[in-house]
């Protein structure tokens, strides 16, 4: 029986339907409804709830980013996954500051946009390659905002190597080799990391570390 419920948000009506064949491959996988803009979205969500909002970023009416800020403030258990064609810093970072836990591009294959389905509802975070390397340059390059690191909770000094690492683009089994310890303490580190910041995933640990300037790798 399907377990992962899927809501698609995109104003081109053949890519709602590529998506949709694309991930009701997973047998898991069950595509609820399909909207063509923020608003049908929430106007959607009033009635019946997805685990995970494919999300495009540049729509009418409202677009991506207003939507996934919309969604994450009034239901903060939905998990956002953008699908678009947009690649630039003017959009991606607006969008993973707004809430959305992954980021793939359309001419991502069809499996790599399965398994972000996947790894969003799982709670995991889910980024094309070239995306991850921008949200990474991002977090080196951003100047920190007055105040933010003082309103954070202090890392233990293991958790602060955790981000290090994370900032330099790691994925948890690189982080764990680099500080000889298990994938699962690893992932132990980074559940306290989010507990501790109010955060949900890597993406936003990421993006709360960058605006309280606590990594500098330039």
């Amino acid at each position: 029986m399907p377990e992962i419920r899927v809501l698609i948000v995109d104003d081109d009506p053949l890519v709602r339907s590529a998506l949709s064949h694309f991930v009701s491959r997973g047998d898991e996988v069950e595509v609820i409804g399909e909207a063509e803009n923020g608003l049908e979205a929430i106007d959607f969500l009033e009635h019946d709830r997805p685990d995970v909002v494919m999300m495009d970023v540049q729509m009418p009416e409202m677009n991506g980013i207003e939507a996934t800020a919309a969604i994450i403030q009034r239901w903060p258990d939905i998990r956002i996954l953008a699908v678009t064609t947009l690649d630039g810093s003017e959009t991606v970072l607006p969008m993973l500051s707004a809430g959305a836990s992954g980021y793939l591009l359309k001419d991502s294959s069809a499996e790599s946009i399965l398994d972000g389905v996947r790894e969003v509802y799982s709670g995991a975070s889910s980024l094309s390659p070239r995306i991850a390397s921008l949200l990474v340059k991002h977090v080196r390059e951003t100047e920190p905002e007055a105040g933010a690191a003082e309103a954070l909770e202090m890392l233990t000094d293991r958790e602060s190597e955790v981000l290090e690492r994370l900032a330099q683009g790691m994925s948890n089994a690189e982080i764990a080799q680099s500080l000889i310890v298990s994938e699962g303490t690893v992932k132990a580190h980074l559940g306290r990391i989010m507990a501790k910041w109010h955060v949900r995933d890597r993406v936003q640990i990421l993006v709360t570390a960058a605006h309280a300037g606590l990594v500098d790798f330039r």
